[in-house]
Order: C-alpha cells, then structure tokens, then sequence
C-alpha cells in the first residue's frame, strides 16, 4: 500500500507545482503586491490593458486593518485610508468617489 502512495506522490506534486505556477502568474491584475506604496497600486491597475475605473482600482489596492488576513478573528476589521502623498489626481479621484485618504 505505502508503494503506491510513493508513486503517486511525484505526480502529485507536479501537478500542484504546476497549479501554483498558473495561478502566481505576474500579471498586473492579480492585485496588490507586497510593499507596495498605494499609490503605485493605484496607477498599475488604473494602466493594465482592462483600464480599471478608479473605484474597482482602489477596492483592488485597499488595505485593511486586519492585514488582509483571509481567516480573520477579529469581526470588526475596517479598510485603512489611501495613502494618497503627492498625488492630487488620485486626491481628486477619491473624493469624488468619497474615498478616505491621507494628504
């Protein structure tokens, strides 16, 4: 039994190698990498081929108080501010859409 087991093991790895790979792909749409600056976040998504709206943008490069932990404890967790520093476009952007940001 333990046989069998061993020489399904390769496949099995490869194929979640090979899932993980099509899945990690770098494309611009896969959202907010880390240490990002908001803003930075803001212009590759608002740049792609897609031209994302500035609100699908931001819900896209948001943090949140949580840290973006999928499996949160905490219920109450809130989106932070847009850390949108030397930016006055995307300042314009955000308050026409009513989103928080820091000047």
């Amino acid at each position: 039994m333990k046989l069998k087991l061993v020489e399904k093991l390769p496949v099995r790895l490869g194929l979640l190698a090979c899932g993980l790979v099509v899945l990690g792909a770098c494309t611009p749409e896969i959202g907010r990498k880390p240490f990002q600056s908001d803003v930075k976040c803001l212009r590759e998504q608002m740049g792609t081929a897609m031209q994302l709206s500035f609100p699908i943008a931001a819900n896209t490069c948001q943090r949140m108080s949580d840290h973006n932990v999928i499996f949160a404890t905490n219920k109450n967790t809130h989106p932070l501010p847009l850390n949108l520093r030397g930016a006055p476009d995307l300042q314009k952007l955000a308050d026409q859409y009513n989103y928080s940001y820091t000047r």
